[in-house]
């Protein structure tokens, strides 16, 4: 930014970041019929069952931070693509267990590869994948993501002069 305004927030460059990601794993994976959401459901779902785990939609929702709804949309593609199958939990009749099939475990594992070594690519200024300031940053990215979106309580809020807020101390 010129003239004196001030640089781009965090928040800003945060945003940015995720789309240009989310383009470059876009493209990666479309070779193999997938979509970045999809890729992020498959992924999560393949290392779930690796530890044998079979995840209800709703476990794989909170395990991507994707919508629930969304992620019944993205298994039923991915369902009909034949890459995933869609099961009632014997424990809970509402909730839909989900597992990959074998052709869907055979595209992930390939989709893995090319997003490693996507982001082997895209973490070189920072040492590549394995390297101490890709560590830090991903370090940094977990502190960010575990921040409580809840709002504040109004009790815990302060008015400053500029009109702005700011939480008080405890």
């Amino acid at each position: 930014m010129s003239n004196g305004a001030p640089g781009p927030t965090p928040g800003f460059l945060v945003w940015r970041l995720a789309n240009k990601w989310r383009v470059a794993v876009d493209r990666a994976v479309a070779p193999l019929g997938l979509t970045h959401a999809q890729y992020c459901l498959v992924a999560s779902l393949y290392g779930m069952q690796r530890t044998g785990e079979r995840p209800s939609q709703r476990r794989l929702a909170d395990h991507t931070g994707l919508e629930a709804l969304y992620v019944s949309k993205l298994a039923r593609a991915l369902e009909s693509a034949g890459l995933v199958e869609r099961t009632r939990d014997p424990r809970d009749p509402r909730a839909v267990q989900l597992s990959l099939t074998e052709q869907g475990r055979d595209v992930t594992r390939e989709a893995i590869a090319v997003v490693q070594q996507l982001l082997q690519q895209l973490l070189e200024p920072l040492g590549g994948l394995g390297g101490p300031r890709t560590e830090a940053f991903t370090d940094e990215l977990t502190t960010l993501l575990d921040v409580s979106l809840a709002p504040p309580a109004p009790d815990d809020v302060a008015p400053q002069s500029d009109g702005t807020t700011q939480r008080r101390a405890p």
